[in-house]
């Protein structure tokens, strides 16, 4: 059955993989690109070859979201899925269901440090950022339609992917990203705790650290600057190359965000923000 590391796009989820290959895929929890793999994205195109025509249409593909689970669960074995996708249910089709999924890890960041993330990574400004970040019919695709993995992914609002994630979903694990940054260890911690229910993992506290120092924002960075990280889309600007870490612990909204745009965000997501006490 599935394990979910759920998240809206750029909230973290690519450092949680990466945490969770180091404590669980190495024996000495050092990091190491390769086991990154090891904890795939649903939905991806292969999943769905021999079922789905067009990729990107999604009312194809969501006919076979259960489907193609179904077929991934065959082999009886708990498996790790990284996921942008919504918990919804569009026209009767479930995105997943008890049959598939045994727990979630949900990833929330504060949608004000998102929104310059979204503006780095798609090459938008913040008008088409927020407008990107409030659509609840949101889906994307891979920005080259090529990429072999690409397939449309419906991710709603902000808080409509949090909403749905979070509540009325049995065994789901809320991590706050601002926590993650504050308290790594901590919140490493409660990640094992709540997996030890699901899985067997090997832990100690020379692993513990090792696994903390090795997947830094600081050192992804690098490895992604020597060219060893190759998980960024190409981008809508063949001149400009994203950064898939591109700020880190320094994306403080207070020294980007217009103060109109703050106040629009707050406003659209003001229950939700306050619920996970970003205001």
């Amino acid at each position: 059955m599935i394990i979910w590391i759920a998240s809206y796009p750029k909230s973290g989820n690519t450092w949680v993989r990466a945490i969770l290959s180091s404590l669980l895929y190495t024996e000495d929890g050092n990091f190491n690109i390769q086991h990154l793999k090891k904890i795939d994205q649903y939905p991806i195109r292969k999943y769905f070859e021999g079922f789905v025509n067009n990729y990107h249409d999604i009312k194809e593909v969501m006919r076979y979201w259960i489907v193609t689970q179904d077929k991934l669960n065959l082999d009886n074995k708990t498996k790790f899925l990284k996921t942008h996708h919504a918990l919804c249910k569009v026209d009767n089709f479930y995105f997943t269901n008890n049959d598939n999924t045994l727990a979630t890890i949900y990833i929330v960041r504060d949608p004000r440090n998102i929104i310059t993330s979204i503006t780095n990574y798609f090459n938008f400004n913040y008008n088409e950022a927020k407008k990107f970040m409030f659509n609840s019919s949101q889906a994307i695709v891979a920005l080259n339609k090529n990429n072999k993995n690409s397939i449309s992914t419906l991710i709603g609002s902000w808080s409509d992917h949090y909403n749905t994630w979070t509540k009325n979903n049995k065994n789901v694990l809320i991590v706050k990203y601002e926590n993650l940054i504050l308290n790594t260890e901590g919140e490493i911690t409660k990640i094992i705790n709540f997996l030890e229910k699901y899985k067997k993992i090997e832990i100690n506290d020379k692993k513990i650290k090792n696994c903390i120092k090795t997947t830094s924002f600081e050192n992804l960075k690098k490895i992604e600057e020597i060219g060893h990280f190759n998980e960024i889309e190409q981008n809508n600007n063949k001149e400009k190359k994203n950064k898939f870490f591109n700020l880190g612990k320094e994306n403080k909204w207070e020294n980007f965000l217009d103060n109109k745009i703050k106040i629009d965000i707050e406003k659209k997501f003001l229950k939700e923000m306050k619920e996970l006490k970003y205001i």
